[in-house]
């Protein structure tokens, strides 16, 4: 049994809460900037921390086997620097994206990512190791609510319903243009929960890599129309997007000031250039998670939408 602090309080925070409570014998902590009472009421114990404090944040981590961060920015970073002067094993930085090593050098979206990895790198001397867990896109893009419904990526820009790739309420669907082989890019797709189901069920591993991959679907953009099609009976209103007409868009939006649509724009480059999508896994194969399939998601989710 170990102790485990899970910081931030968003969905991706809760599912990992909830897999610890009722999966496993591990002891965890919450780390909260502000008091969470529907936390506490599950019977889970919530630390209100001050991020610009570091002897708070050490005294908090202290006893601390596994940090896994569901945040960013400097606050992340606060926590890093605590973990690593806490003694702190082992860091999970808030990454859950596409590989890391297809982002580029100056990434619009970036957030704050590359800065926490480099830090992690700076105190790996001291002893504390750190493991990314890629998983490619958050089946929760395309939910009701969209990521915001289970309070993930609420600065992103694409967290609400229909800002990335296609609104399946209002059937329609923007597809970038094609990769560099001529083909519809594509893309790995996880659950939240099933995300937070795998970073639970590896704190049973004996060894951690620098990077465990997980999914639970590999597919190409249009696929991931045509299941939704297929789910609705009926065809989406789709937009193709070019390399040319994309940048003109991003160019149009940088010049009226619409920095959100500037960022969703950003977003459909990324997937065009296959940067959510990785051939192989490497932790699927060592746990028993079976992860929901795209389609029974959607199901799943649409039925009860109003």
């Amino acid at each position: 049994m170990i102790k485990v602090a899970i910081v931030g309080t968003n969905g991706l925070a809760q599912y990992i809460a909830n897999s610890l409570a009722t999966q496993t014998s591990h002891q965890f902590v919450i780390l909260s900037r502000r008091p969470s009472p529907g936390l506490t009421a599950k019977g889970w114990q919530v630390l209100q921390v001050d991020y610009s404090n570091p002897a708070d944040l050490r005294f908090k981590l202290a006893g601390v086997d596994t940090v896994v961060s569901t945040i960013s920015g400097n606050p992340q970073l606060a926590v890093i620097d605590a973990a690593a002067a806490a003694h702190v094993r082992r860091f999970v930085p808030s990454e859950f994206g596409g590989p890391p090593s297809l982002r580029p050098q100056n990434d619009l979206l970036d957030n704050g990512r590359r800065a926490a990895i480099l830090r992690l790198h700076q105190h790996e001397a001291s002893g504390m190791k750190f493991t990314i867990f890629t998983c490619g896109i958050l089946y929760e893009r395309f939910a009701p609510g969209g990521m915001a419904a289970s309070q993930i990526g609420l600065n992103s820009s694409i967290s609400q319903e229909g800002e990335f790739l296609m609104d399946f309420r209002r059937r329609r669907a923007q597809i970038p243009y094609l990769n560099a082989s001529g083909q519809p890019a594509t893309v790995c797709m996880t659950s939240a929960h099933d995300v937070a189901r795998f970073v639970v069920a590896a704190l049973d591993l004996l060894s951690w890599p620098r990077e465990f991959r997980l999914r639970g679907e590999r597919m190409s953009v249009r696929d991931v129309v045509a299941i939704a099609e297929a789910i609705q009976g009926r065809s989406f209103e789709i937009s193709g997007f070019t390399r040319t007409s994309l940048q003109d868009s991003i160019t149009y939006a940088r010049a009226v000031g619409d920095r959100a649509r500037e960022t969703r724009l950003h977003h459909l480059i990324a997937t065009a250039e296959n940067r959510y999508d990785f051939v192989n896994t490497n932790l699927n194969q060592l746990v028993s998670v079976q992860p929901e399939r795209f389609r029974d998601y959607l199901i799943r989710v649409w039925s009860s939408a109003s």
